[in-house]
């Protein structure tokens, strides 16, 4: 099964859809915004090797460097670049992508080496803090990059020195006596090394990729002990010394390094480096078949775990800000003044990427469902309207130390341009194929937009079409071309949050295969075209009655809806003490609003809506179990848009997704 990255450039969006406007704002509006940034942050000239002011700054975060991740950052706005470069073209982003890889080729040291901090800074400490200064992060990024500027380009001018960094790599990591027995803090090399074998086929590429995965958390790695700790003893590092995302000392499961991955029980430590990390564990077992496992049995027990006790009802996951990731289970508050809610939009990608793999495995609604989830909700959130306002954090709630409010950039700035990559890519997860032989194929659907596949099939090529106005209606027409010679079956998706759905002409069943409608290939060949109807009308959600948040939200088909202050300019406690009858009528409304870039369906719940009488003498010692509420005339209806479009319209940034549940 491709990756999506190689197979996006088969999926067409020649209607105006949610999917294609936000694309188009991405080439119009972000990639150029975002390339502004690099130039004037001193990013851009980064690979010229010249010292930069910053580089003096103190950590923000210690003991990360500010400016670690600038090879990352040029290197994902590469990528995403030439995503959208083989959609149309662009003089002044093509110039860019050229010009950086000059500087790229420029500043690969004689030996294959290539790292902005550790050839300018400090060149005498290479690869000596794996776990904390993201050395080989930034190189799976620039893989990525390589990747994609070959498949666009078609040459081999960033992809040449990237294979020589990698060969440099394979020598000083594995298992032999006189190499190192290290792996990275933060895992990302090792879904690039999987993606970058795919297009090698070298050995050493895969083999790398596997002690990476396999040897992380292996408490006798390096003479017997903890990499990390004979890396740290090395360093000199002082007893009680350690990174302030750490509460203890060896708090080893921030990296998801706490013991090996088959032995892990639970989800743990910083977020994104999960994420990317059993993306890639997903794609190794792809690659092994049946022979690895417990290495499946540890994805499906991690993934449970995330999905049933560490995600918030918009997909996002990681509650903890101190570590930007997962707290005990069910501990999901929805903002900091409640205790948390970290939410950062790169993690919610990586649920989406990992997602992705998981459904090669085992073509299970579920997957899809919290892909298509993360993706309207966690993910699209990150984004303005105008796409050059980013958020990095994404609370459930604001409070007044964390209002909600997007921002122009950001020193570690992972985030922006990961969204702009995605959407670059953005085709390749709404379905997948398996061409069986020249005559037959099978098509799976994931997600629904207006789109078109184009999928050679021995000498014909099939074209599979969808029309809709996903997300805001559940209507959506199917077309299949040029199959009088192919058998195709396909597979759509049915939301598990659907109620009632029909499809016409109807078919020789409905029975759903893990959440899959299976059109057989006579039924389709006798029907090319026909129609999936999802009625989408408003619901409550509420999260696990364990995390003690005794809320209920608004959802509509995959979004989940929110309250903010600019429709409802009474509130004055971030909607705290706001409180929610599931009696009430909810209304559904078609707004177009040209800040928010997105004609959309909102929601009003109708009546006078009651607050915590919190502030009532006496409550102190009112009985046990009772609760006081008031109301006021002036309010007489709420309004609710989704949670994706906050923050496009001003406002004092207050805003919230769950409210509280009237008993």
């Amino acid at each position: 099964m491709a990756y999506p990255q190689k197979v996006f450039s088969k999926t067409s969006f020649p209607e105006s859809s949610f999917i294609s406007r936000r694309r188009q704002v991405v080439y119009d509006n972000t990639l150029l915004y975002q390339l502004n940034v690099l130039k004037t942050t001193g990013r851009y000239d980064a690979f010229k090797l010249k010292w930069h002011p910053s580089y003096n700054d103190k950590p923000d975060v210690w003991p990360v460097p500010n400016h670690l991740f600038w090879d990352s950052d040029v290197a994902k706005w590469i990528e995403g670049a030439c995503y959208f470069l083989q959609w149309k073209e662009n003089p002044e982003i093509d110039a860019a992508v050229k010009e950086l890889v000059d500087m790229i080729r420029s500043a690969q040291q004689p030996d294959g080496y290539l790292n902005i901090h550790f050839t300018v800074v400090e060149p005498q400490k290479r690869f000596t803090n794996l776990r904390d200064l993201h050395e080989l992060y930034n190189a799976g990024h620039l893989i990525e990059a390589a990747l994609a500027h070959n498949e666009h380009y078609q040459n081999d001018l960033l992809l040449e020195p990237i294979l020589k960094y990698v060969e440099l790599l394979c020598k000083t990591f594995g298992p032999e006596p006189q190499q190192k027995h290290g792996y990275p803090g933060h895992p990302e090399i090792e879904l690039a090394l999987l993606r970058l074998y795919e297009k090698t086929n070298v050995p050493e590429h895969l083999n790398l990729a596997r002690y990476f995965i396999e040897e992380r958390g292996n408490p006798t790695g390096q003479d017997g002990r903890h990499y990390y700790d004979v890396e740290s003893e090395a360093r000199g590092d002082r007893e009680n010394e350690r990174p302030v995302y750490w509460p203890v000392n060896r708090s080893y499961w921030y990296q998801q390094a706490h013991k090996p991955i088959i032995e892990q029980e639970t989800i743990e430590g910083h977020s994104v480096r999960a994420m990317y990390l059993l993306t890639a564990v997903a794609d190794l077992v792809r690659l092994d078949g049946t022979n690895n496992k417990s290495m499946k049995d540890a994805l499906e027990r991690l993934w449970l775990n995330m999905t049933d006790k560490k995600m918030y009802l918009t997909g996002g996951i990681g509650a903890q800000k101190q570590w930007e990731g997962f707290g005990i289970d069910y501990f999901l508050p929805s903002g900091t003044d409640e205790g948390g809610c970290y939410a950062e939009t790169c993690a919610a990608i990586g649920v989406m990427m990992l997602a992705e793999r998981l459904l090669q495995l085992d073509l299970d609604g579920k997957y899809a469902d919290i892909m298509e989830l993360c993706f309207y909700n966690a993910v699209m959130t990150g984004m303005s309207a105008t796409g050059k306002q980013f958020t990095y954090v994404n609370q459930l709630a604001s409070s007044e130390a964390d209002l909600s409010k997007r921002a122009e950039w950001f020193t570690c700035a992972c985030c922006p341009p990961n969204v702009t990559r995605l959407l670059g890519y953005i085709g390749g997860y709404l379905w997948s194929f398996d061409v069986r032989d020249e005559k037959s194929v099978q098509v799976n659907v994931h997600m629904f937009s207006s789109a078109s596949l184009t999928i050679p099939v021995g000498g014909s090529v099939l074209e599979l079409e969808q029309n809709s106005n996903w997300p805001w209606e559940g209507k959506i027409n199917f077309s299949l071309r040029n199959s009088s010679d192919v058998s195709a079956t396909i597979k759509l998706r049915i939301p598990n949050w659907a109620e009632t759905w029909e499809i016409a002409p109807k078919p020789p069943s409905s029975h759903l295969e893990k959440g899959y409608l299976i059109l057989p290939a006579d039924w389709v060949k006798a029907n090319p075209s026909f129609e999936l109807n999802i009625p989408l009308k408003p619901r409550f959600i509420s999260p696990h009655p364990y995390t003690n948040q005794d809320i209920v939200a608004l959802a509509r088909g995959p979004l989940v809806y929110c309250v903010e202050d600019f429709d409802n300019a009474w509130v004055e406690d971030h909607f705290k003490s706001l409180v929610l009858d599931l009696a009430s009528v909810v209304d559904e409304s078609q707004v177009s609003a040209k800040e928010m870039g997105e004609p959309y369906v909102a929601l009003t719940v109708q009546g006078v809506p009651s607050f915590l009488d919190v502030g009532m003498k006496g409550t102190e010692n009112s009985p046990f179990g009772s609760v006081a509420y008031r109301q006021t005339g002036v309010i007489e209806n709420l309004h609710f848009i989704p949670y994706a479009l906050r923050d496009n319209r001003g406002g004092k940034g207050h805003m919230r997704v769950g409210i509280r549940r009237k008993h």
